[in-house]
């Protein structure tokens, strides 16, 4: 099981971090180790002094493929979700400053959450999907998949000319703007259009 990730894929995220716009979808690449288990908190590690929150749309693969024509890509994800990207923020601007990947940031224990997965076909328009992530009972993040630069579609096309997707994977389609520190004690809900898909704790 992979899970690809996509960075860069909301303009105002970008704008907030100051980065520069990407001309194609940037890609990394977390373990399964990552993932935190259904009901369990996030735990703040101790190698940071700075986790951020990034909740994403998040597609699960079921089926086969490599080199995907964009127009055969809707066929290859049947689930949706919504997670959080936790990342060490302080390490990742260490890493980017030194022209170094980002794993240590991004890809720890623990980095990954995804909520409760819904079959895609209970939407109207996958295309224009609400999502927000709510820390403790306010708004944090709002954000719209038409939002993105890249669509659901086209990050299938794109991903698949370097990587077979296989049944399992899944794709965390990147973040809008409103990323920020996590506390201990915070709680964050995740929410897409309306239904609640996850809890989960800050210790």
């Amino acid at each position: 099981m992979k899970i690809i990730c996509i960075g860069r894929n909301y303009r105002k995220h970008i704008e907030e971090l100051n980065n520069e716009k990407p001309n194609s979808p940037v890609i990394f690449i977390k373990p399964d180790s990552s993932i935190i288990l259904k009901n369990q908190p996030f735990f703040i590690p101790d190698f940071t002094n700075d986790v951020h929150y990034e909740t994403e749309v998040v597609l699960k693969i079921c089926k086969l493929g490599k080199s995907i024509d964009k127009k055969f890509a809707h066929k290859y994800y049947d689930k949706i979700s919504l997670g959080i990207d936790f990342t060490a923020r302080d390490v990742q601007n260490e890493l980017k400053t030194k022209g170094l990947p980002w794993e240590k940031s991004k890809a720890f224990d623990g980095s990954a959450l995804i909520g409760d997965w819904i079959d895609k076909n209970e939407f109207k328009d996958v295309n224009d999907l609400n999502f927000i992530l709510k820390k403790n009972g306010s708004d944090a993040q709002v954000g719209n998949t038409s939002y993105m630069l890249w669509g659901f579609d086209e990050l299938i096309s794109e991903i698949s000319k370097f990587f077979t997707l296989k049944i399992g994977d899944v794709i965390f389609t990147g973040t809008p703007s409103g990323v920020n520190s996590v506390c201990e004690n915070d709680l964050f809900e995740g929410f897409i259009e309306k239904r609640n898909v996850f809890k989960v704790n800050i210790k």
